[in-house]
């Protein structure tokens, strides 16, 4: 779906729906450009309500957000965002569950921001559909949902659905969003009330590169580790990466320990086990499920390596 207002006698008019243990910093830079384009404009151009269970959804923070409606409720509305942080996959409420699949039936767009993404997958609404989640819950987003086409960007808008990596990514989807309302001219002058002069592409990465994480800039030892963090999963050979980086599996070797003071394989496998140390602490994947998530071939395997 196309991000144009579809009645521009009226307020689009979007919906919020915080997960409890939300993170304050996805959650403002969700709404807080709907809330400028209004006073800049001098209008109402934008409606924003807010859906919970109980009268006051809880940040992960102090601070809390009045509802306007009762989970349940199912108001008209021309956008609705699912805002989620710390562990989503924990969040496994039938009532919200099926509240989002009877709003996919009338609501045009819906969205899921950091978190958000996983309740969507789970309430069956990302079937078919491209998507991102936030990078630190994409190896249990795609152990759990092995059908699910993530990809590795800010945000995506796959027809009537949009998805974002959170933190401050929303900043740059609602630019998009208010550009296609309202001009590139306006939503520019929204980002510049934040300070927010260098907007990035959907395609932009989460993270730094590779580069800037391991501090070295050479092209070979860059393909290779891009290449080992794309397969955790299904790690690669020696022989596989050095073909990736063009040069000898020796060589390869060589400039791992030179570089960053371990073998090629070493660094691997220590990679693995990061995302291992993620997915234990914040996530309720079992030790079986963590090891299949990291690559390792066996739950006593992983225990070995872990320990």
């Amino acid at each position: 779906m196309e991000l144009r207002k579809r009645d521009i006698g009226r307020a689009f008019r979007i919906g919020v729906f915080p997960v409890p243990g939300f993170a304050l910093m996805s959650y403002a830079c969700t709404v807080e450009p709907f809330r400028a384009a209004n006073l800049l404009s001098g209008a109402g151009l934008y409606d924003i309500v807010h859906f919970a269970q109980t009268p006051l959804a809880a940040s992960s923070g102090a601070a809390q957000v009045e509802r306007s409606f009762d989970m349940g409720e199912t108001p008209p509305l021309d956008l609705l965002i699912v805002v989620a942080g710390g562990d989503p996959f924990a969040f496994d409420d039938p009532t919200s569950r099926d509240w989002l699949q009877r709003m996919a039936r009338q609501v045009p767009l819906i969205g899921g921001v950091s978190g958000g993404p996983v309740l969507l997958a789970r309430a069956g609404l990302m079937a078919g559909r491209r998507m991102t989640v936030h990078w630190e819950h994409g190896p249990e987003m795609a152990e759990r949902y092995p059908d699910a086409l993530i990809e590795r960007r800010l945000y995506v808008i796959d027809r009537d659905r949009v998805t974002c990596g959170g933190g401050t990514a929303p900043l740059d989807l609602m630019h998009a969003v208010i550009a296609g309302h309202h001009g590139q001219d306006f939503a520019r002058r929204i980002s510049d009330w934040f300070l927010h002069t260098d907007i990035r592409a959907a395609t932009a990465p989460q993270r730094a590169g590779v580069a800037e994480r391991i501090g070295n800039r050479s092209a070979h030892l860059l393909a290779a580790v891009a290449a080992m963090e794309d397969h955790i999963a299904d790690p690669l050979s020696l022989s596989q990466l050095a073909l990736v980086a063009e040069v000898s599996a020796r060589h390869l070797n060589r400039l791992f320990v030179d570089a960053l003071g371990q073998s090629a394989m070493r660094y691997y496998r220590d990679l693995r086990l990061q995302v291992a140390r993620r997915l234990i602490g914040g996530s309720t994947l079992s030790v079986g499920e963590v090891a299949q998530a990291t690559g390792f071939a066996t739950a006593a395997h992983f225990s070995t390596a872990y320990r």
